[in-house]
């Protein structure tokens, strides 16, 4: 399977750069995360609980990063165990560039192979799921981005306190 976009992020490439590195930014923003731990120079290992089509599976998995240029880029690559459900591998190159306004336009072509169960659901199921958790992803750290513009707007004083979720991941 292969998915490739551009999306627009209203924050300039060296900050979008950064989140991208950020482990409790990628915990906000990759859905079903439970938790993400490790760094760009020595790799991240995440737990995260998703639901393709009739099958439900916690993934253990890590993602190695390659070919860092701050502000402008990288590649990643990873894999994912989810038991009985099957495994996915896979890799992006993602890119980085300013926009007019002042944001940066994001790019990425990204390639996966999944085995098991999964595999078993057909390329039209893995396909949308795909797709839906890159839009989903990507929706995801625009709110991160909006929500400290927000509150840049307000004036906030104080930090906002910590967000409080199921799995400890915000």
């Amino acid at each position: 399977m292969q998915l490739h976009d551009t999306r627009t992020i209203a924050a300039d490439p060296a900050t979008v750069f950064a989140a991208l590195l950020d482990p409790a930014v990628l915990c906000a923003c990759v859905p079903g995360a439970q938790e993400v731990t490790g760094s760009a120079d020595d790799g991240f290992e995440a737990v995260v609980v998703q639901k393709v089509g009739p099958v439900k599976a916690t993934f253990r998995g890590t993602v190695t990063l390659s070919d860092l240029v701050p502000g402008a880029g990288l590649i990643l690559t990873g894999e994912g165990k989810g038991g009985a459900a099957g495994f996915a591998k896979g890799g992006a190159e993602v890119r980085l560039a300013p926009d007019e306004a002042g944001g940066t336009l994001l790019s990425y072509r990204a390639e996966a192979r999944v085995g098991g169960k999964l595999a078993q659901l057909g390329n039209r199921i893995i396909d949308g799921f795909a797709r839906k958790m890159a839009d989903q992803f990507f929706d995801n750290l625009q709110a991160q981005f909006t929500a400290e513009a927000e509150e840049d707007r307000q004036g906030a004083k104080e930090a906002a306190p910590p967000r409080k979720t199921w799995f400890g991941c915000g």
